[in-house]
């Protein structure tokens, strides 16, 4: 069996320096919010290029807590609207929802997956507040037109980079460091994963980066004096310790999964597969890569067959899920289209060249 993703072979190479590492966090006596955390945050503001990184208990906390720190701080009040792509994960819009904020979905392109910026000023109203953009399987949004429509309208740019660690634009601007504040996960299977739940926010806004500490630690600075009506969502000492490990490693792990998804697109070339959009440069690190195939079951039963294991991200688009169904009567073609017909392929930075060769093998058969 080729696995959709091999989590063992990928945390294995790290095996030593774990447990020498978990030996001294043990005997730091410190398990909360300690040297870990406050290095790790440190890093990974480094290498987004923020002044700011603060962590949260995973990554729909880090996106709800910058809703809700601007609200603390009056910049966005209830019911104020945020314009989200329609085609994502649901953890992007339950943010919005979560901060009282009302979520306007909108078309994707249906290429890149992610929000069309010439879609986002035709959603704009008088109660548009602000624009998440999602960097939708590791492929960076068409952020500088994006951004020059926030500043236009005077929104907000909130980043949903959960599956984008590492990206950058042709001037090396990462992702997390594009608009105001940007959300990221680092569940196991992501481009930077721990081994458990584990999130952060990234901004250059002393103010927000205060406010999001604070809400995250039951709304206090000093210990027990709680100045806002907070929640209890901060890094894991332990998990910001396996990050510390794994974080020198994020852009060789990028290269090794853009190398494969050039071999996958080079060798692919059965006429009913549509190919990922592929611009050849590091504006995409691949957290998946995600073909489009009309006849979707047939070909995950194909694939199955053979032992190729695959996912589907995601089955249901978000307005169809029970849990929203007050967003039901939209009518988004694209993004059903795109949910009806999506496959990830196995994409992992401990794949093998042979296990690479056979799938492509197997999918040019069908």
């Amino acid at each position: 069996m080729i696995p959709f993703m091999d989590l063992y072979s990928v945390n294995a190479r790290f095996d030593k320096k774990y447990k020498e590492a978990y030996t001294k966090f043990l005997s730091s006596g410190r398990y909360i919010l300690g040297k870990e955390v406050e290095t790790f945050e440190s890093n990974f503001a480094n290498y987004c290029g923020t002044k700011y990184c603060v962590g949260t208990a995973n990554g729909l906390d880090a996106l709800s807590l910058i809703f809700k720190a601007y609200i603390e701080l009056g910049i966005l009040q209830k019911d104020d609207e945020v314009i989200v792509p329609a085609n994502t994960y649901i953890a992007s819009i339950l943010a919005i929802i979560h901060a009282g904020l009302k979520p306007v979905l909108v078309e994707p392109d249906i290429d890149t997956f992610n929000l069309s910026p010439s879609k986002i000023e035709d959603a704009v109203t008088r109660k548009t507040r602000a624009v998440m953009v999602v960097h939708l399987f590791g492929q960076l949004a068409e952020v500088e037109s994006i951004k020059d429509i926030s500043i236009k309208h005077n929104l907000l740019l909130i980043e949903d980079a959960a599956q984008a660690h590492g990206a950058k634009n042709e001037d090396h601007i990462m992702a997390g460091n594009f608009g105001d504040a940007a959300g990221f996960s680092f569940y196991p299977s992501k481009n930077l994963g721990a081994l458990g739940d584990g999130g952060c926010v990234t901004t250059n806004n002393q103010e927000l980066a205060n406010m999001i500490r604070k809400l995250g630690n039951y709304g206090a600075v000093l210990k027990y004096v709680n100045d806002v009506k907070g929640y209890n969502s901060r890094l894991d000492e332990i998990q910001a310790m396996f990050l510390n490990i794994k974080l020198p490693f994020l852009d060789s792990d990028n290269n090794r999964r853009i190398e494969i998804a050039k071999l996958y697109a080079s060798g692919i070339t059965s006429y009913k597969i549509k190919l990922p959009h592929f611009s050849e440069k590091n504006n995409h690190v691949f957290h998946q890569f995600v073909i489009r195939v009309k006849d979707r079951d047939n070909f995950i039963n194909y694939l199955n067959s053979k032992n190729v294991e695959t996912i589907i991200h995601y089955p249901i688009p978000p307005h169809k899920q029970k849990a929203l169904q007050d967003f039901s009567y939209l009518n988004l073609p694209i993004t059903e289209q795109i949910h009806k017909t999506v496959v990830s392929l196995p994409l992992y930075p401990t794949m093998t060249n042979k296990d690479i060769q056979i799938v492509i093998e197997h999918i040019n058969a069908y």
